[in-house]
């Protein structure tokens, strides 16, 4: 579908983006939509059909037969038209008029006149042309071809050509095409006779079309379902994709009420799936993205009073197991089976798990929150690079923003943020093709380790009223990081504070250095204290190079003299053994100015050039200013900063060059990007020259 696209538009860029506008997923997976869905203005559409109409009849009959074809294929047109009793001297009409090439493969001068071609035609006619087509195609060489154009044959409902559509479904579905899956079940809904098992067919082409990111589609498939023929379970069913559409598309009061109705109701029916959904609503509602009375502890004790999961426990029951411990019992009582839950995740074979339950909004949620909860940066990189992976080998692109924004966040950790401002561009992206809205919180968390402190306000202002209603955590824990960076930090403690007494689950990883930052800063001894006694109570049943870095800075803060230097190296050694350069510089800062303070000027400069240069390369630009008067402070004048030659490249040309940098050719790139490969060499080609390189090999050595 991409390169026939590309070649009827001759790789125009405007008609490139304008063409696919109002098209869903399922219209434009594999060629498997209509030609007819294309958007035509009434002047063009009015032209062609004039043109159309000095042709003779054999010559329109052979336009429409191509139009119908997808594939370009002139062998299996010609197989067609002959079956049709088209002669082969149709050709010579249909060429004059410069309306298609039939020299070669099958091209339309532009996919607007195969819109008007197969628009204009009669839907008898456009059925007998699906007809010949699906006799000409090879049922043991293309089955899914064969079954799609005998379903738009089909004038009226046919069990057999549901069932071969079925099939194709399934094959479409290993192949990873989540959108054509929807296009051929909701096709063999269409053509099942049965009531019962159209509605069940319809169920199955929702929940593929809510993978596929086509919400809304989602839900008019959904509205088309009899509840009057299902039974008790698919009703509840129905519900809970209804609850998951919902909390995807921020609906929290219907995506709780749902979720909640789902869960009572599955209890007697299937306990598994009772507490599947009980998760689900859990991980929403402890993100604030599902509205429960009573919120996530209301959920918690509702799930463990549901009937007990399978036997052994399956991870996800783990999983549940220990949020309901946690909302609950505590942090303590809580921790050996989150221990557990992170190690069935971690031990996970993806390919032999659903892929819906898999890259569902909640379940990738939930793994990253048992791996911030467990203090694993190991595992919180590892999970969100699987999720993504599965996502785009799938080809789930409902799931696959999410996935890459929790991506974006272990690449923050790290200090990679060049790397996580790719990540969420590409989620940006994706959200708009597929018109669902975009992720909020990973910009504004970027924006505000950026120290842009104009564009994180920005950010934080727009979605204020709905952050404050829905007691979301990002928007605070994106000021405090801000105002830490700019030295604000009375406006930072507060900013934390605020939040962080409610306990967030996995928030209060990142939230607890940012609250004992600001109160050391700003005197409150009794905040850095209640800091310090929150993390205690993590390092005293956990082991985390993470949280022990943590915890031994915040110590510091507290301590003086000689204990306070060990800690602060202390927690150095720590750090160092994890992926947190973000923290591992904080803590170089934050000793150095320990230590300027204590008039140890050439101690305090070694200690601020470190937090200096790694904040400069990281792009972290407020704590690099921070540590810059810092430097100066001490009587050194602080070397010039210099921009990268990296830096002169735009987000899309630094993605496509490191990718390239890791061996991915031009067709791999183009595929994880969704761009063309020509549009791949377009941008390595002009990375090359700014980065002064002229082989693929020199570019992986500067991009290292």
């Amino acid at each position: 579908m991409l390169e026939r696209i590309v070649a009827e538009t001759g790789g125009n860029p405007l008609a490139l983006l304008e063409l696919p506008r109002g098209l869903t997923p399922a219209k434009l997976a594999g060629g498997f939509g209509l030609p007819a869905a294309l958007p035509l203005s009434t002047g063009i559409e009015e032209s062609f059909r004039r043109r159309m109409a000095r042709l003779p009849r054999d010559a329109r009959r052979l336009l429409l037969l191509a139009a119908a074809e997808p594939l370009g294929d002139p062998t299996l047109l010609w197989r067609a038209a002959r079956q049709l009793g088209i002669p082969d001297t149709a050709a010579h009409a249909v060429e004059s008029e410069g309306l298609v090439k039939l020299d070669g493969a099958v091209t339309f001068r532009h996919p607007l006149v195969r819109s008007a071609v197969y628009g204009s035609a009669e839907r008898d006619e456009r059925r007998a042309v699906h007809r010949a087509l699906a006799d000409a195609t090879d049922p043991d060489l293309d089955p899914d071809r064969h079954a799609w154009h005998r379903a738009q044959a089909a004038s009226a409902p046919d069990e057999g050509v549901a069932t071969e559509l079925e099939r194709s479904a399934g094959r479409a579905q290993a192949r990873g095409g989540l959108a054509a899956v929807a296009a051929f079940l909701e096709r063999a809904a269409a053509l099942t006779p049965d009531s019962k098992h159209r509605a069940q067919r319809l169920l199955a082409a929702a929940h593929a079309n809510r993978d596929a990111g086509d919400l809304e589609a989602a839900l008019g498939l959904l509205a088309g379902i009899e509840a009057s023929v299902l039974d008790e379970l698919e009703r509840a069913r129905v519900d809970l994709l209804r609850a998951q559409i919902a909390s995807e598309q921020r609906r929290g009061d219907d995506a709780g009420r749902l979720f909640m109705s789902a869960a009572s109701r599955l209890e007697p029916l299937d306990p598994g799936l009772a507490r599947e959904t009980y998760l689900e609503a859990l991980g929403g509602a402890m993100a604030s993205d599902v509205e429960v009375a009573g919120g996530a502890p209301a959920v918690a004790a509702a799930a463990r009073a549901a009937p007990a999961g399978a036997a052994p426990p399956r991870t996800l029951d783990v999983v549940l197991d220990a949020f309901a411990i946690r909302l609950t019992d505590g942090y303590a009582a809580a921790a050996p089976t989150f221990a557990r839950a992170l190690e069935l995740l971690l031990a996970t074979d993806v390919a032999k798990e659903d892929v819906s339950r898999w890259l569902s909004v909640s379940t990738g949620r939930d793994s990253n929150i048992v791996a911030h909860e467990m203090w694993d940066d190991e595992a919180v990189h590892l999970l969100a690079a699987r999720r993504v992976q599965v996502a785009r080998d799938t080809g789930a692109l409902g799931h696959l923003p999410f996935a890459l924004t929790f991506l974006a966040r272990s690449h923050m950790l790290a200090g990679q943020l060049t790397a996580a401002t790719l990540v969420l561009d590409e989620a940006r992206r994706i959200a708009e093709a597929t018109g669902n809205q975009a992720v909020v919180n990973g910009p504004m968390i970027l924006a505000a380790w950026r120290g842009d402190e104009a564009q994180a306000s920005e950010l934080i202002e727009a979605t204020f009223e709905q952050a404050a209603t829905r007691r979301w955590v990002s928007n605070n824990y994106a000021r405090a990081v801000l105002y830490n960076g700019l030295g604000r930090h009375d406006t930072a403690r507060d900013a934390a504070w605020e939040v962080f007494q409610r306990d967030p689950i996995a928030y209060g990883t990142y939230l607890a250095p940012e609250l004992a930052e600001a109160a050391s800063r700003t005197a409150d001894r009794a905040l850095l204290e209640y800091a310090l006694d929150w993390l205690s109570e993590r390092t005293r049943v956990i082991s985390s190079g993470w949280a022990d870095g943590i915890e031994a800075r915040v110590r510091a803060l507290l301590s003086e003299g000689e204990v306070a230097e060990s800690l602060y190296r202390q927690s150095i050694e720590d750090l160092s053994g994890t992926r947190l350069r973000l923290e591992l510089a904080r803590t170089h800062l934050l000793y150095g100015e320990w230590l300027r303070r204590h008039r140890r000027r050439l101690d305090a400069r070694r200690q601020l050039r470190t937090a200096l240069e790694a904040f400069t390369s990281m792009g972290a630009d407020a704590f690099a200013s921070r540590a810059e008067r810092e430097l100066l402070a001490t009587g050194e004048r602080a070397r010039k900063r210099t921009v990268d030659t990296l830096d002169q490249l735009t987000p899309q040309e630094t993605q496509i060059s490191r990718l390239a940098a890791n061996g991915d050719t031009n067709r791999e790139i183009a595929a994880q990007l969704f761009i063309s490969p020509s549009t791949v060499e377009y941008h390595l080609h002009k990375a090359f020259r700014k980065l002064g390189v002229r082989s693929r090999t020199e570019l992986a050595r500067r991009m290292a």
